[in-house]
């Protein structure tokens, strides 16, 4: 398939992604609940949640290694699998031990389907089209994100140890949709022939490229930037007196904010080309985050809220751009698992540092801590490539000979 064609498959991709998304966020608020009915307590939470992003760290790097010798596609039913056996055996789990299992078992499921989707979006998009593309591939994201914890609340009630069982079954059951949309997503001829394939490129040297270690910490700083927010906004309103159902509305706000960026992305990248658009945006959004922490009113926080999604819809899918740009050519699937394993990392190290600061300063501190994360992402984000840095890392040798392969190889 010659980048640049027909764009089908990608709109195929983004439904499958939206389910997918939506049953992981679906299933997250409620492994938590349904760990609370199994007698867990808060750290023990702690344990089987992290268990989700901890247990994929070890397999983000082989499996791009996978991706960028063969095709995309095989990974996205895997992970559609992996994710709904997650949600539905953590529903009906009948111990601490097996939730966190499952749990880990739907991170790998979801690692699975964000790297081979990821991989496609890079492999079949023109490097004109990248941005746009991974762009509109992250709007199913946040459709699922916006509509998973929503679908959570609607179906948990006072009766946890049943309701949260249901939930993660409904959840199970609404992810295998996805697979119905996978239909003719990476055309044949897509992937490497063998015989193209190359030496491997270490990771050292995939880090080494210019613009790989910025993509990783935009992307971390905004993921970081969510997470922290959807978690410590309740705790925040709980200390100013805002209802729930206000604060709930807030984070909904915010998710509608940045579906509503990506889809005017590339008119600001017309505007304002990649690096300065990144630049501005982490900048502003260093800035509402230390705002979140002023005792605001509530119409006040709401617009904050809303600019803040707009700026945080920014650094995914131009990090994904960034990173795949700057990657060597013949290592473009592993450089995405590497920026995944960052993320998954900071998901892991970014609410514990939060919690260590609020003990210490109070529940509004760690969005100083996230304002001046966004702050440091800016100042990187300043010295990011502009365009394509084609097997950018020292010593590249071996990625001269892959970037002169035609453009179907990528």
């Amino acid at each position: 398939m010659t980048p640049g064609g027909n764009r089908g498959w990608l709109l195929r991709l983004v439904v499958a992604f939206g389910f997918a998304q939506a049953a992981v966020s679906m299933a997250r608020p409620a492994v938590s609940y349904r760990a609370l009915a199994l007698g867990a307590d808060e750290r023990a939470v702690g344990v089987v949640a992290g268990v989700y992003a901890l247990l994929p760290l070890f397999a983000a790097v082989p499996l791009g290694r996978r991706t960028d010798h063969g095709r995309c596609a095989p990974l996205l039913p895997t992970g559609v699998v992996l994710i709904s056996a997650g949600c539905a055996l953590s529903g009906v789990a009948g111990s601490l031990w097996t939730m966190a299992l499952w749990s880990g078992v739907m991170g790998l499921g979801h690692l699975c389907f964000v790297i081979g989707a990821q991989s496609l979006v890079a492999r079949q998009s023109a490097p004109h089209e990248q941005d746009r593309n991974f762009g509109h591939f992250t709007i199913g994201a946040s459709l699922g994100q916006l509509a998973g914890p929503v679908a959570a609340g609607a179906l948990i009630g006072a009766d946890m140890a049943r309701t949260s069982a249901l939930a993660l079954l409904a959840a199970g059951a609404g992810g295998a949709v996805a697979l119905t949309s996978l239909w003719r997503v990476e055309q044949a001829g897509a992937a490497k022939p063998r015989t193209a394939r190359g030496d491997r490129v270490p990771v050292r040297g995939i880090l080494r490229a210019r613009g790989v270690p910025a993509g990783m910490l935009i992307s971390v700083a905004v993921l970081s930037a969510t997470d922290i927010l959807t978690a410590y906004l309740p705790v925040v309103g709980e200390h100013r007196g805002i209802d729930p159902a206000v604060v709930g509305l807030l984070l909904s706000l915010r998710a509608a904010a940045t579906i509503a960026c990506r889809l005017v992305l590339t008119p600001l990248l017309r505007l304002l080309g990649r690096r300065a658009l990144l630049t501005v945006t982490c900048l502003l959004a260093a800035l509402l985050c230390a705002a979140v922490a002023l005792p605001l009113p509530v119409p006040v926080l709401a617009l904050v809220l809303a600019a803040l999604g707009f700026c945080l819809g920014v650094g995914q899918p131009l990090s994904m751009t960034t990173v795949v740009q700057a990657a060597p050519a013949a290592a473009r699937s592993t450089a995405l698992a590497l920026r995944l394993t960052g993320n998954r990392l900071g998901q892991v190290a970014a609410p514990a540092t939060a919690g260590l600061i609020a003990g210490v300063a109070g529940v509004a501190a760690p969005f100083v801590m996230l304002g001046a994360l966004l702050l440091a992402s800016a100042g990187v984000a300043v010295r990011t490539p502009a365009g394509a840095v084609p097997g950018g890392y020292a010593g590249a040798a071996a990625d001269a000979s892959a970037e002169s392969e035609p453009s179907r190889t990528r």
